[in-house]
Order: structure tokens, then C-alpha cells, then sequence
């Protein structure tokens, strides 16, 4: 394989305020998330993912721009955007959602945070989600307010997360539910902690509403979190899918609505509530899907590194689908992998051929979702 090319910085190329952080301790490549440099790999990909399964691991995400929605019509404009319902979101609490257009098709499937009564935060996967939230607002009659706030996420992740928070910021924090968040302040430094995060491991994400805190902050993690042998790492591909975790632009995209994605669980079509792509979505309602993103184990030697591209999917010489992501996972010691499948060969234990990127050609079968189930409290 040749040297894949270097990517030249600039000043539309953003920092994270951990980023000099990252730096010293070792980050060896980085990618760009949201307009924002964010670590991939400091030791190698194993031993990142062996940290993050075995011990407590660090991780800058500040790539995970926030959009704050605020005003006397937050509530009202931030359940226009999802198909999930948010009536039992209160105060204190976070939800996984889904945030469609007209046809149905998912563009971003950030973490919503409600800080307040009308007070919300939207944790974004790799899309300028502002620029649709401000489209959607111009002209709808919703009174809110749209801004970009001085928030970055950093990640706590591992078997030994609970033990360091509850060493760094108090015994409450192992009181704290899963996908409940608590604002506080920590030394001087406003913060907000969330039982969420995107390993399948236990874990926290800590938002910093400080940027020029963020040096601070990641020597502090790391100097208190040495007793428990605190590496930094980076979001692993190997355990978000082993875990079945979705990362959207590489696993899905616009033309996906909820129900191809398996997420229909996430879609209350049904509700008294009003969504963007409701009536597309309602039109789909229980109708066979032609297609479905499902798992995928693929036969040969360990694959090097995670795919880059979309592979063919092939049965009987014709095209039925895509691999769309793919990895070598050491715990299950098998090639594993997310594909989005044609109906009827996204069902378990079907079998089909791939053609990698590398031009050569494995076996596969279809397998359900997830590989291994993630770690809850």
C-alpha cells in the first residue's frame, strides 16, 4: 500500500483546546471532525482499543461541536428536529437521537442534552448541523436562539472510568444514571458530566464551557487518573463496532432514514408531535424495508487497518449492498464489519463475497447487531 498523503494545516483547520495536550502525550495522527483536529491513534490502534477494554483511557473529542438552543420555544424547535420523543427528556437528562430532512433521510445523530427547561445542547457527529438549524429557524415562527458555545468534550472511558471520576469530582458521580448529565463547577472551571459515551464501555463525557481551561484540565485527568493507569487513546473504531455503535458519515447517510438503520426505535412516527420528514417517515411505517444496515463477518487474514471506502457486496455476480465499515476485532479474533444489505440478504448467517478496497476478495456473512453488548451500569 503506498503512503497515504499528508494533510497541510491551516487556520480553517480548528484546535481543540486539548490539542497542544494531545500533543505531548503522544498523538500520533489526527483527523479532521467537524472542522476540528482530533486525535486517531497515539500508541497503535490494538493498544488504544486494549486500554480502552481493560483499564481508563482519556480521549479529545472536542471535535463534537456543540449547537445550543435556547429561548421560549426551545423545547418546541428541538422536537421539530427529531423523530424522537423528547417529553420525557427533563432537565438533567440526555438523549440519543436522530435528526432527519423532508424525505426522511437521517443527516446527524447527535447526543441532545437538556441542561434546562429551555436550554439544550445538540453533541454533533461529523456535520455543520448549525447552519441546518439555523435554515429550519429562518421564517418557522420558533423565538430561539442558535448559537455555537465555548463547549468541548473530552471522554473518560473504560472498565475504570466510574473509579477516577468519583476520584476527580465526588462520590456523586457514581450515583449519576445512565444518560443523565450534571452542570458544576470544578476548582473554578464550569463543567458539565454526562453518563454517555461512545466505547461500550462504562464511561463519562466532560464538556468544558471553558476553552482556555483545556490544558488545565487534561494534565489534571491525567495526573489524578495515574494511580488507575490512565492512557490517552482515541475513539476506536474496533470497539464501536464490536458495540454496534453507528458513526455517521461513514456507516450512514442522507439517503438512510431511521428504519434502514435499525433505529426505528428512535422514529415515534405515531406521537402527537410534529418532525421534519414525518410524512415520509409515516409513508414507510411498517412497509418491508429493500435494504437494512446489519453486521458482517468476513473471512481471511486480520485486516491491517479499518476500511476507508465502501466495498461491494456480492451474491450470484450482482450487487446487493455495501460494507461500510470493517475492522479486525481481538476479542472476537475475526474480521467484523457494519453493511448496509438488500433485502433478503440482510438477514443472519447469509453468505456473499466482498470486493475490498485493496482489490481482493473475501468471503462474508451477515450477522445481527451488536457484536458484543456494551457495558451499562
Amino acid at each position: 500500500m503506498t503512503n497515504r498523503p499528508y494533510i497541510a494545516l491551516g487556520s480553517r483547520l480548528r484546535p481543540s483546546p486539548f490539542y497542544e495536550a494531545t500533543r505531548r502525550w503522544g498523538a500520533k495522527a489526527f483527523t479532521v471532525y467537524n472542522h476540528t483536529l482530533m486525535p486517531t491513534v497515539y500508541d497503535s490502534a490494538e493498544a488504544d482499543y486494549a486500554r480502552i477494554t481493560n483499564g481508563v483511557t482519556l480521549w479529545d473529542v472536542a471535535g463534537e461541536r456543540q449547537v445550543e438552543i435556547s429561548g421560549p420555544d426551545a423545547f418546541a424547535f428541538t422536537q421539530y428536529l427529531t423523530p424522537r420523543d423528547l417529553s420525557s427528556c427533563a432537565p438533567g437528562k440526555c438523549r440519543y437521537v436522530l435528526m432527519t430532512n423532508q424525505h426522511g433521510g437521517v443527516i446527524n445523530d447527535p447526543v441532545l442534552l437538556r441542561l434546562k427547561e429551555n436550554r439544550f445542547w445538540l453533541s454533533a457527529a461529523d456535520a455543520d448541523i448549525l447552519l441546518w438549524c439555523q435554515g429550519v429557524a429562518l421564517n418557522s415562527g420558533f423565538d430561539v436562539k442558535l448559537t455555537r458555545p465555548d463547549v468541548s468534550p473530552l471522554q473518560l472511558q473504560g472498565p475504570n472510568a466510574p473509579a477516577l471520576a468519583a476520584t476527580l469530582f465526588g462520590d456523586w458521580t457514581s450515583d449519576l444514571r445512565y444518560f443523565h448529565l450534571r452542570a458544576f463547577e470544578y476548582e473554578g472551571v464550569p463543567l458539565v458530566i454526562s453518563r454517555t459515551g461512545w466505547s461500550g464501555e462504562l464511561g463519562f463525557e466532560i464538556y468544558l464551557c471553558d476553552g482556555s481551561r483545556g490544558d488545565w484540565l487534561w494534565e489534571r485527568i491525567m495526573e489524578l487518573g495515574a494511580p488507575y493507569g490512565i492512557h490517552p487513546a482515541a475513539p476506536s473504531a474496533i470497539r464501536r463496532l464490536e458495540g454496534g455503535l453507528l458513526s455517521y458519515g461513514a456507516d450512514a447517510d442522507m439517503n438512510d432514514t431511521p428504519f434502514h438503520l435499525g433505529l426505528g426505535r428512535l422514529a415515534q412516527v405515531n406521537g402527537d408531535f410534529d418532525f421534519i420528514g414525518k410524512a415520509a417517515l409515516l409513508a414507510m411505517y411498517d412497509k418491508p424495508l429493500s435494504r437494512r444496515l446489519t453486521g458482517v463477518v468476513l473471512t481471511g487474514e486480520p485486516l491491517s487497518a479499518p476500511s476507508i471506502r465502501w466495498w461491494d457486496v456480492l451474491a450470484s455476480g450482482k450487487r446487493i449492498g455495501k460494507v461500510r465499515s470493517a475492522v479486525y476485532s481481538p476479542s472476537l479474533q475475526q474480521n467484523i464489519g457494519m453493511a448496509m444489505l438488500d433485502a433478503p440478504h440482510d438477514v443472519a448467517n447469509s453468505s456473499f463475497s466482498v470486493l475490498t478496497e485493496h482489490g481482493s476478495t473475501r468471503e462474508g456473512m451477515a450477522h445481527e447487531l451488536p457484536f458484543i453488548v456494551s457495558k451499562k451500569p
